[in-house]
């Protein structure tokens, strides 16, 4: 008799097939996709530099003259993670090549990559650039700094209002194309919300992973430290360090990832306390394995299901928390923002809803597409929905 042979699904992809069955996930990746997409190619798809051109028989590419150190190691990161996706190796391995590769990026860029310390866009619209014999234009020719005070006579201008000049979300009151801003702005949210999110996640697993391995006096403490995290008002913490120290992107991660760990500490801690009786954790032990080990090559991957729905949440908030910022005042001024951009709708005289609408829905897509990827994740990993009619046995 020959048996028929059954193939063995793993957890992880189990839980991903399930997550994506449903249409409001699929519709949230390719919102999360897009943006990553304007985040790393921002200065070809929105920038006032020829992206290749030709003059006197001569090639040329200023954007790539032009290209800053966080554009080179975050396309440098980007093809490095795509070339991860096709390597045959474990994800524990990829991820520590990638943030191995990640790290050397940026300490290349920052040693090699010299760009020209002053940017003066007029120059790019001179005789040497409109004299070319030919030349190849971003999508939208203008970047995100380019203020056009000089060539409108009011900053603000509704969408395809201009004449001779195309701005399909119309300008900001020094006369900067909006799109080129929301297109920029990208990097902002999804740096923001995923750093924080990884700094968060890293403090929370460790602490929450020694208190439910130890349990007892390590629990004890660690709980009570969890609440005194739980009570502080990361707003206006954020508030009070921009006061004093200054805008800093870097320092908005490192507050909100470090104020934000509590609720996955106690994500990790539950699942501990469960596995910690379990067999192969006991033969672990018995084996004499390092704590390490045990902890986050054996328990952790048995219980990062409740995790990933706590992440997609987290990230949200953080991007929440960086458009709040910004739009009371208090956020980067060197590079655009949605909430920034919130801010100029209501503090013109007239209420310009180009100003509004625009980064004002690119926030809800954002956080409604992160709160869709954490419910599916929450139900993909729900043994309760399992058992509902219609759903996948």
């Amino acid at each position: 008799m020959i048996r028929p042979q059954v193939s063995r699904e793993s957890y992880a992809a189990r839980i991903w097939r399930k997550t994506l069955a449903g249409v409001g996930v699929k519709f949230a990746l390719a919102w999360v996709a897009l943006l990553v997409f304007c985040a790393v190619f921002a200065p070809f798809l929105a920038n006032s530099m020829p992206l290749l051109m030709s003059k006197g028989g001569e090639l040329s590419a200023p954007v790539l003259r032009y290209l800053s150190v966080d554009d080179v190691w975050i396309l440098a990161a980007f093809f490095l993670a795509l070339a991860l996706y096709f390597i045959p190796l474990g994800l524990s391995r990829r991820f520590v090549l990638f943030l191995l590769g990640t790290f050397a990026a940026i300490g290349l860029s920052y040693s090699l990559v010299k760009p020209p310390a002053l940017v003066i866009y007029d120059d790019f619209r001179g005789s040497g650039y409109s004299q070319a014999d030919w030349r190849i234009m971003p999508p939208i020719p203008y970047a995100p700094t380019d203020y056009l005070r000089d060539l409108v006579s009011i900053g603000l201008e509704t969408p395809l209002a201009s004449e001779g000049r195309l701005h399909w979300m119309g300008t900001e009151e020094n006369g900067a194309d909006v799109l080129s801003r929301m297109i920029h702005a990208c990097r902002i949210s999804l740096s923001i919300g995923l750093i924080a999110s990884g700094i968060a996640l890293l403090i929370g697993v460790v602490v929450g992973g020694l208190m439910g391995y130890f349990s007892g006096l390590v629990d004890m403490l660690g709980m009570r430290l969890v609440e005194i995290f739980e009570d502080i008002p990361t707003l206006f913490l954020l508030l009070t360090f921009v006061a004093f120290f200054g805008r800093s992107l870097y320092m908005m991660m490192v507050i909100i990832g470090v104020t934000s760990w509590s609720g996955y500490a106690r994500y990790v801690r539950t699942e501990f306390l469960k596995l910690r009786s379990q067999d192969y954790v006991q033969a672990a032990v018995a084996s004499g394995l390092p704590l390490p080990s045990i902890l986050f090559r054996h328990m952790l991957p048995n219980g990062v299901a409740p995790l990933l729905v706590a992440v997609s949440f987290g990230v949200a908030g953080a991007i929440l928390s960086e458009a709040t910022l910004s739009f009371l005042g208090l956020g980067v001024v060197d590079a655009p923002s949605w909430g920034q951009m919130l801010d100029q709708a209501v503090k013109s005289s007239t209420f310009n809803w180009w100003m509004a609408v625009f980064p004002g829905g690119a926030i809800f897509m954002t956080v409604f597409s992160y709160n869709l990827l954490g419910e599916a994740f929450r139900d993909a990993i729900d043994p309760k929905m399992a058992n509902k009619p219609g759903a996948e046995q």
